[in-house]
């Protein structure tokens, strides 16, 4: 947990928080949030626009997380396509770490928020605003209803 300060007024620094929210790739554990095939032809990554093949030197970590490649022209490539994850099901170490090599984001980095200091008072004031705080686990029933991300969460401090 960071601990954060800042002199704006406290419902500003709330509804910033609100409205934060970063891509981020998913961990063994997390949930999919949709299902991922690799289609047959060059595995590629997504990190740059437009997507690039592997280069040959990564083909070897590709089959030790499970893809069955093989190699055409030097691009590491699939006869067949692959289900990498199914949407609702938790990931694996190698389905994550394949999913991040190729660049597919799967989840949401977010900063739940407990409480802010009054600097003038000495005052700690518990948030009560469920769409900020921490572990209320309102915050994932939302995201089932509208079929959003995953979300990660931490927390932070605010003195007025």
């Amino acid at each position: 947990m960071g601990l954060f300060f800042t002199d704006s007024e406290p419902q500003e620094v709330i509804e910033w928080f609100k409205d934060f929210r970063q891509p981020d790739y998913a961990r063994a554990g997390n949930l999919a949030s949709r299902t991922v095939i690799v289609p047959v032809g060059p595995i590629m990554q997504h990190h740059s626009d437009p997507p690039e093949p592997f280069p040959h030197n990564e083909e070897p970590q590709l089959r030790k997380l499970g893809l069955t490649t093989t190699m055409k022209r030097g691009v590491p490539t699939l006869e067949n396509p692959h289900k990498l994850c199914d949407k609702g099901k938790p990931l694996t170490a190698e389905q994550a770490q394949l999913l991040k090599l190729m660049g597919e984001k799967m989840v949401e980095f977010r900063v739940g928020l407990k409480a802010w200091w009054n600097s003038e008072s000495g005052e700690v004031m518990q948030v009560d605003d469920p769409e900020v705080m921490v572990g209320t686990g309102t915050d994932q029933a939302a995201e089932d209803d509208e079929e959003e991300e995953d979300g990660d969460e931490g927390g932070a401090e605010m003195s007025e």
